[in-house]
């Protein structure tokens, strides 16, 4: 990758696009890329849909190559929702094409001086951009059919719904699947609005007539992929339990621990966990039968392959494998036990372009204003379909949690830095619980997954429901995530790095032999804490301050059950993350 493709939306004769070097961003990609280009060109107090706002999308380090796992990829920007800098994760089938297609990064600056959406197109001949205002406020699933009848069926789209063209905090970019469907959603922080406020509807990227990537030192690199396959296909995590059940065998795993937030993060378990569980799903799924239903990647050169494909009962597609925190936030937060409901839910919302996660959160907050009772999913599934027509309540619930909570009157709403917390409750998993205070993106399990050893027992153990060595797990998990953020590896490659000497060693040197450039342990640290320190920087000149790094007060003074516990870790300790 040699290449950024720039893309100024504030032309005075209509936008402007140009490749060009890497030149200050050499060696970047991903996480790295993202926050790098954020830092340096986006003003920290400027408003996030304003033309001062840049959206980065990002292939990893390692995408485009053979290397498994690799193909995730980041985008950034000044979050909507967060007001902080942002990283989006996705998987999906765009970072490998682009890798391939030599760009580093995409950059959507400025903003558009009409009311046209446009459409980007990309291939080894170079980029274009035109109008394409046929596609306004389709949702996504429409939108990929249109790319694909003029474009062909080789070819991979990131786009936005309907929530992103309305500017909505909770609204996501969708990345096309191995089957070319919008499944895989850098969800969280809004990114989608982002994109909205540039004009751009979608992208197509199609990398015919390119050749994989290759690494500087090809026989070491092929080495280290084997050893790297073999350490993920030995764990019991990425081996056996996800291959078997999905991202979703962890809610009966969480559930037991106590840690399942449930109507609203009232309490830690859930009675109906058992039947949305990654059992139970993977059951209906091979009930049900069909194409790739109950294992599947996200994306070629998956190993772990803990997706699928939700059919209905008559056997037709109605959406991926919903993941853990999806399930959850439709299933146990809204006190929904109804898989085919959960799904439906999931569809929309990848129609509309929204994350799941942040809109499960906002609707158990509604259901907590009396908006619609726990348990039903019919009223959850028409709400969110108000957020797709852009009803006034459904810009609110849009706009996600916190500003629903707000508008509601509802106090007890799960946010850090306004954005949603996921799958896991701070007082049962106190780990995460620091992460989500701290971390520079906002309430995110991802930034620092401290159930790894709170849990299940990955990396070592410390005790979820006591305060000490809570802060020190979450930090060098953050620090470790920012470094694998920004080779496009998926984050699940942790859960074997951290157990297996071997599995981390192959990381490194897949790192070392693609560059050509040394790489240890302890650079890998070292990278993760320069991406960190840019980021905090960001945000701190942002207006962030100490107090933000909490979480809400009433963490801190209701006691969850089963384990009749709270979030005790102590400020003084939060502050204590980033002192690398």
């Amino acid at each position: 990758m040699d290449k950024i493709l720039r893309i100024n939306m504030s032309g005075t004769k209509g936008p402007t696009i140009k490749t060009e070097p890497l030149g200050d961003y050499t060696g970047l990609g991903g996480r790295a890329m993202t926050s790098t280009i954020v830092a340096k060109e986006v003003s920290p107090t400027c408003h996030a849909l304003s033309a001062e706002n840049k959206l980065v999308i990002s292939p990893g380090i390692l995408s485009g190559t053979a290397a498994a796992m690799s193909g995730r990829i980041s985008v950034g920007c000044k979050s909507p929702l967060t007001g902080g800098i942002k990283e989006s994760n996705s998987g999906g089938q765009p970072s490998q094409m682009l890798a391939r297609l030599g760009y580093a990064a995409i950059i959507l600056e400025g903003k558009p001086g009409n009311d046209h959406l446009y459409k980007v197109v990309i291939n080894k001949d170079g980029a274009t951009i035109a109008p394409a205002d046929e596609l306004k406020m389709l949702g996504n699933y429409d939108v990929v059919e249109k790319m694909k009848a003029a474009h062909g069926e080789k070819i991979a789209c990131i786009s936005i719904g309907p929530a992103g063209e309305m500017k909505m905090g909770a609204a996501s970019i969708a990345f096309t699947d191995m089957e070319l469907r919008p499944t895989r959603h850098a969800g969280r922080g809004g990114v989608g609005a982002v994109m909205g406020a540039k004009g751009v509807k979608v992208i197509v990227v199609d990398d015919a007539g390119t050749q994989m990537r290759q690494g500087k030192n090809p026989e070491k690199f092929k080495e280290a992929n084997k050893a790297f396959v073999a350490g993920l296909r030995q764990h019991p995590v990425t081996g056996k339990g996800m291959a078997a059940y999905g991202t979703n065998v962890l809610t009966n795993v969480i559930n037991e621990a106590g840690g399942y937030p449930t109507r609203n993060f009232k309490t830690g378990q859930f009675e109906g966990a058992a039947k949305i569980g990654g059992e139970a799903l993977a059951k209906l799924e091979n009930e049900r039968g069909g194409e790739g239903s109950a294992t599947n990647g996200c994306h070629r050169g998956c190993v772990v392959r803990c997706s699928g494909t939700f059919y209905d009962k008559n056997g037709q597609y109605v959406t991926k494998q919903p993941e853990y925190e999806t399930v959850w936030a439709h299933g146990g937060h809204c006190g929904i036990d109804d898989l085919d409901a959960i799904a439906q839910m999931d569809r929309l919302e990848d129609d509309f372009g929204l994350d799941t996660i942040e809109m499960g959160v906002t609707l158990g907050v509604a259901m907590d204003a009396g908006l619609a009772k726990f348990g039903d999913a019919k009223a959850a599934i028409k709400l969110i379909k108000e957020v797709g027509q852009g009803t006034p309540l459904g810009r609110i619930l849009g706009s996600g949690a916190a500003v629903t909570g707000k508008v509601f009157g509802v106090e007890r709403v799960p946010v850090v830095k306004g954005q949603a917390m996921p799958a896991y409750d701070p007082r049962a998993v106190k780990g995460i619980g620091v992460t989500y205070a701290t971390s520079t993106m906002g309430a995110d399990h991802t930034a620092g997954y401290a159930v790894t050893a709170n849990v299940l027992g990955v990396g070592g153990t410390v005790n979820a429901l006591k305060p000490e060595g809570q802060v020190e797990l979450s930090r060098n998990l953050q620090v470790a995530t920012a470094a694998v953020d920004a080779t496009g590896m998926c984050i699940f490659v942790t859960f074997a790095t951290l157990d297996i000497p071997e599995a981390f060693q192959a990381l490194l040197d897949l790192m070392e032999s693609c560059t050509g450039q040394p790489m240890t342990a302890e650079k890998f640290i070292d990278f993760g804490k320069r991406i960190l320190k840019l980021e905090r920087e960001f945000n701190i000149a942002a207006g962030f301050t100490k107090s933000h790094d909490r979480l809400p007060e009433y963490f801190k003074k209701e006691s969850l059950t089963p384990h009749k516990v709270v979030f005790d870790v102590k400020d003084q300790e939060l502050d204590q993350v980033f002192n690398f």
